[in-house]
């Protein structure tokens, strides 16, 4: 009894040891440190509770807010934000992380939809002692700094959802123990460096929805990856090369245009692949239906060819598969058709036999095969001699149409009167826009070279059209095609030969106007491709026959098929109207296509006369701007700024070059002030009268305020976001061009607007705050990113 009486005793004793060593007495200068982060943040709410004394490492932790200590050292924080609260107006954040570095054990730093902004400053090298770094949702910008590569310690980097530019680092291989890099949902570019293949102990690889372009470095010696995610990018042209132990494969919205290696049979863990929208080419391998752990299958929109039989085996596991808008013939297979369990099949857009009504029939599929250099797969020799002779009957159809119509022509000629031409007649001039630059233009080779490092839109390439295209286009430019006229000329709707809408502008040209500036125009803005701007695709020359003279230019552009922004404001579409989370989405598109033309190319493009109606809406509701760049169109048009105000003019002549960005803060503003109000406003006059609203309600109550809101949209908007979208509005409109804010500015308060709207909803969703593996579809990889 007295042994274990004893023993009892000891425990007690350990026990009150324990206790009391773990009852870390903090070093004054860490805990010193955590009060500035929380003078300096005030969000969440849940900083307040610090005050001096405080035993931040007994603290409980929430998800929310979480100290971790570890004998005298912190060595994890983490600090998840809330959404409705803003940063200070004289916030730092080079002073913040100044402040971060005293606490110089801290190995895990997670500092989540904080509203952190302006470029991640050089001070990060300070955090030496880092292993894991998130700094998701914040509003950070601008390149990323070469001082991050300092972070030798790095197992985690996760940087989403914010607006980085810039390409990344060449020396990845700095991070040599790096399991997780996460930079997707920003505004990256150029090509994705040789280092990233020097990654070997990378298990996540996602470089999503950015504006990457070029090749896919070789991954095949990163033995440990399993997650890689490179969509909506423009990547290309082969197939990347990994290693057997990939789990998720997703390529989708890029450019590669290769066939699917053989290798990809060997995958045997992969459980989730997609390529789809893509220009992947070749046969289709029937061995995708059957790897052992495939659950999730996307290969639709490409141009894979090959005949499947109705005996293809299935994997077991397979949940959802989409063959669908490829060249596919033969039969579905049985494990499709039957659809056993709560397998989801697509494969509509393709020619199998026993397809539904959305088949196209097999002569579709082969002669699209034979267009891009793919012979479909027959199963026989009498197949291969089929489309022999179908090759042979396409060709000697042609031949012959070629040589009635010649025919045709010749006996017109022969036999019809001649006419007596008194107007010089017009000619098409096919020469490319490269032929005769001037000295200016070799000297813009700066803005040249970095708008074609910004291809991030998959649009089709720029190209010189024929006068013939564009009236076949538009059906010789009937009234039926016409859309309307501006700034810009008379804007007609056209078809293409392989079936893409495009808007086709025409410009009316004086003999003595010269085009050598107008070429200058073509070459630069042919290489502008941004999310928010429609797309130039080509052009086309029209001169007279007499002294060669320009008489007209056809600029051909991307057709943004949902039309005008207004048209779903305070047009027609009464029953249609847009919500006010898809108004907030809008404006922050305009926006970024502004910042875009300002600071995303050099030199930056300017004064762009932008009017609501100069914003498209396209099937996903994207805002583009489409008619950017309007000054020098309207002095070869004649119209000049006859259209604007006259205290606009003003602005526009005498605005010197240091405030040359206002003026379209102020048209921003302007569009903004209809979209809040959901009314037209057609004159400068309207606009200072609901300009003096606003700025009295701003003042006022929340009831009070909602009395500018469109009537339709008033219960949809939380308080705080209508505050927030009211005051940008305010601001962009100030008479002095000075006291507008940066388009900075604006785009950080916009998507701060659309935070708060989004709590207000209720929609606190915590995927910024998870690994990155929890985001992917249909995967349940699980690993151990980090233990203390």
């Amino acid at each position: 009894m007295a042994k274990e009486f004893f023993f009892n005793l000891l425990l007690v004793f350990l026990a009150v040891f324990i206790s009391v060593s773990n009852s870390v007495h903090l070093q004054p200068s860490q805990a010193k440190a955590l009060l500035k982060i929380q003078s300096l943040l005030y969000n969440p709410s849940i900083l307040k509770t610090w005050k001096n004394g405080i035993d931040f490492c007994s603290t409980q932790p929430t998800a929310i807010l979480t100290v971790v200590c570890y004998g005298h050292n912190i060595t994890q924080l983490h600090i998840i934000g809330e959404k409705d609260t803003p940063l200070p107006a004289n916030f730092s954040t080079s002073i913040f992380f100044v402040t971060l570095s005293k606490l110089p054990n801290l190995k895990v730093l997670k500092l989540v939809s904080l509203g952190l902004s302006g470029p991640l400053p050089g001070e990060i090298s300070l955090l030496l002692s880092l292993e894991i770094l998130d700094l998701s949702s914040n509003f950070f910008h601008g390149i990323l700094p070469q001082e991050i590569l300092s972070l030798s310690h790095l197992q985690s980097l996760i940087l989403d959802g914010n607006n980085f530019t810039g390409s990344l680092p060449d020396r990845l291989d700095a991070f040599s123990a790096l399991a997780v890099l996460s930079f997707k949902n920003n505004s990256l570019q150029g090509n994705l460096p040789d280092s990233l293949s020097s990654l070997g102990n990378l298990r996540i690889l996602d470089l999503s929805n950015n504006n990457f372009s070029g090749e896919v470095p070789d991954l095949s010696n990163i033995w440990n990856l399993q997650v890689l995610d490179l969509q909506n990018n423009s990547l290309g042209l082969r197939f990347p090369l990994v290693t057997s132990k990939v789990v998720t494969i997703i390529l989708s919205k890029n450019k590669f245009s290769s066939g699917i290696p053989e290798q990809v049979q060997s995958y045997h863990q992969l459980e989730h692949l997609d390529i789809s929208e893509n220009r992947f080419v070749g046969p289709f391998p029937p061995f995708l239906l059957s790897l052992p752990s495939i659950k999730f299958l996307n290969v639709s929109s490409n141009k894979l060819t090959g005949m499947l039989s109705d005996n293809l085996a299935c994997s077991d596991r397979l949940e959802n598969v989409d063959l669908s808008v490829n060249l596919l013939t033969g039969k579905l297979p049985d494990c499709l058709v039957l659809n056993p369990g709560n397998m989801v099949a697509q494969y509509d857009g393709n020619c199998f036999a026993n397809g539904d009504e959305d088949q196209h029939k097999i002569s579709f599929c082969q002669n699209e095969a034979l267009a891009v250099g793919i012979m479909p797969h027959h199963s026989n020799k009498h197949d291969r001699h089929a489309a022999l002779v179908l090759a042979l009957s396409i060709s000697f159809g042609i031949i012959g149409g070629i040589l009635v119509v010649g025919i045709t022509i010749f006996i017109i000629r022969k036999f019809r009167p001649t006419k007596v031409v008194k107007v010089p007649s017009p000619k098409k001039v096919t020469e490319k826009a490269s032929t005769s630059y001037s000295s200016k233009l070799k000297s813009d080779a700066g803005y040249i070279t970095q708008a074609m490092k910004l291809g991030a839109v998959s649009v089709p390439a720029y190209k010189v059209f024929s006068l013939e295209e564009l009236e076949e286009a538009t059906n010789n430019f009937a009234s039926s095609s016409f859309v309307g006229e501006g700034s810009s000329g008379q804007v007609y709707r056209g078809e293409l030969n392989n079936g893409v809408f495009v808007a086709i502008r025409c410009l009316k040209l004086k003999r003595s106007q010269s085009t050598q500036n107008f070429m200058q125009y073509i070459e630069l803005v042919s290489k502008l491709r941004h999310q928010h701007l429609a797309s130039a695709l080509g052009h086309c020359f029209e001169c007279y026959l007499d002294d060669a003279s320009v008489s007209r230019i056809f600029l051909v552009f991307e057709h943004v098929p949902n039309g005008t922004l207004r048209s779903w404001i305070s047009g027609k579409r009464r029953r249609q109207r847009l919500s006010w989370t898809q108004r907030i989405a809008t404006a922050t598109g305009v926006a970024k296509g502004i910042q875009f033309l300002q600071t995303g190319i050099v030199p930056g493009v300017f004064s762009n006369n932008l009017k609501i109606t100069d914003i498209s809406l396209d099937h996903n509701f994207v805002a583009k701007i489409n008619t950017y760049n309007l000054p020098l169109l309207a002095e070869y048009s004649g119209k000049g700024t006859d259209h604007i105000s006259s205290s606009r003019q003003r602005e526009l002549r005498n605005t010197s070059i240091i405030y040359q960005d206002k003026t379209d803060i102020y048209d921003f503003g302007v569009i903004l002030l209809e979209i809040i109000t959901g009314r037209p406003i057609y004159s400068s006059r309207e606009v200072e009268v609901l300009k003096d609203q606003i700025q009295v309600i701003l003042t006022a109550d929340d009831a009070s305020r909602k009395i500018i809101v469109e009537q339709a949209i008033k219960s949809q908007c939380s308080n705080e976001s209508l505050k927030t979208m009211i005051e940008i509005c305010w601001r962009c409109l100030m008479n002095d061009p000075s006291e507008r804010p940066p388009i900075e500015d604006i785009l950080w308060n916009l998507q701060f607007a659309a935070q708060v709207q989004d709590g207000w909803k209720g929609d606190y969703s915590q995927s910024s705050e998870t690994s990155p593996v929890s985001n992917f579809q249909n995967s349940r990889l699980k690993l151990t990113i980090y233990q203390e």
